[in-house]
């Protein structure tokens, strides 16, 4: 399983890159805003992957975030939706989005993604309805954690570590109103876990 590249990006189209990694040149398949983002060409880059194995080919696909792999990997689990259709929805929203459009059942947003119909994007809100999380991440408490920064990072951290997006919301932003706002990623993500763990 690739996980993650590391490399020089040698060029890029609408809808790829290549990363040469110590000499071997790898095709990945990513959003416009991850594409977007990347940097110029003879950059180095960092992407996140998920390799997609079928009966007759094998695809890599790239991005810029945690927060996009993993809409990525539920996008992917709705029947109906494969790899280069799950990038042309995280090419429309980002992980923000689309978790907003979830828990609102928002369909005509999903729908704006090219090759989504109004059934289509009816059952990606119906069947990721939960998983996503809460765009804004606020705790169960009431208190918004802030994106970006220390907060979005160890809320992530907790989010690879298996907790679900509401028990991991929830643990740091109870973490960081006992930290205050100048904590630290590292006591911010230790007294999260404890709080999460009780």
């Amino acid at each position: 399983m690739i996980a993650r590249l590391a490399g020089v990006l040698v060029e890029t189209t609408a809808d790829s890159a290549v990363i040469d990694v110590n000499g071997v040149g790898y095709l990945v398949l990513a959003s416009t805003k991850t594409l977007d983002a990347i940097g110029p060409i003879g950059g180095s880059v960092i992407l996140l992957t998920e390799l997609q194995v079928r009966e007759d080919s094998m695809t890599l696909f790239a991005f810029g975030s945690a927060g996009e792999r993993e809409s990525f990997r539920h996008l992917t689990s709705v029947q109906g939706v494969g790899g280069r259709l799950a990038l042309a929805i995280l090419s429309i929203l980002g992980p923000d989005d689309l978790a907003r459009a979830v828990s609102t059942g928002d369909k005509a947003m999903i729908s704006r993604a090219s090759g989504v119909g109004p059934k289509l994007a009816q059952r990606i809100a119906m069947e990721l309805q939960g998983k996503l999380g809460m765009p804004g991440l606020a705790s169960a408490a009431g208190t918004p954690v802030p994106r970006g920064g220390t907060a979005h990072d160890a809320l992530s951290a907790l989010a690879n570590l298996g907790f679900k997006p509401a028990e991991a919301s929830a643990a740091v932003a109870a973490a960081q109103e006992e930290l205050g706002p100048d904590a630290t990623l590292d006591a911010l993500v230790r007294l999260a876990l404890r709080k999460a763990a009780k």
